[in-house]
């Protein structure tokens, strides 16, 4: 069967210079093919991809090239109007906020020693103003006591979390309902000891 395919096909024969024929020579050899073969798929690949071969700068590549360059500025812009824009504006409202407390503890420890250098007769001003502030130095240290407290917290709490998880994950298809309430009922009792 296949000898009467090859004897019903025809071939047709193209002719071309010397330096041609070395350069297809090349590409099979290279390739690893019959020159043939090498040809027919050559011939394949400009009908499919619809290029001229006169056209040395691709300009398929190009629009393939500048679309996926469009695309990554469109996701760098989006990310920078999502994430960056918004961490800079907090930045720059909590440097802004830091200057004001820094401005007013400045303010206040000139305020001070006015008051000092003026008053030297008003002891009783001077403890005064010493007693609030250190009401504020203890109100300062009760806040970061507080804050400390807090990421503590969130650290314990954290740690049962993945613990839960963990536990939860390692359940399978057989496991019972009593084995995952006792699961839930020691999470809660931990979360209670917080």
């Amino acid at each position: 069967m296949e000898a009467n395919t090859k004897r019903t096909e025809t071939l047709s024969t193209i002719k071309f210079d010397r330096q041609t024929a070395v350069k297809m020579d090349r590409i099979a050899l290279k390739l690893g093919r019959p020159k043939r073969l090498v040809f027919a798929q050559m011939v394949d690949y400009f009908h499919r991809s619809k290029k001229d071969p006169l056209d040395v700068n691709d300009e398929l590549l190009k629009n393939t090239l500048l679309k996926q360059h469009k695309d990554y500025i469109g996701f760098i812009r989006t990310q920078e109007n999502d994430l960056l824009i918004p961490i800079k504006r907090e930045v720059d409202r909590m440097t802004r906020s830091q200057k004001n407390i820094v401005d007013f503890f400045n303010g206040q420890q000139k305020h001070n020693k006015v008051v000092l250098e003026v008053d030297r007769d008003m002891l009783d001003g001077q403890k005064r103003l010493t007693d609030i502030i250190q009401l504020a130095i203890g109100s300062l240290d009760g806040i970061s006591e507080s804050l400390a407290t807090k990421e503590s917290l969130k650290e314990q709490f954290r740690y049962i979390l993945e613990n839960y998880i963990r536990i939860r994950d390692g359940f399978g298809m057989m496991t019972s309902a009593k084995e995952k309430e006792e699961l839930v009922r020691s999470v809660k009792k931990q979360i209670d000891l917080l």
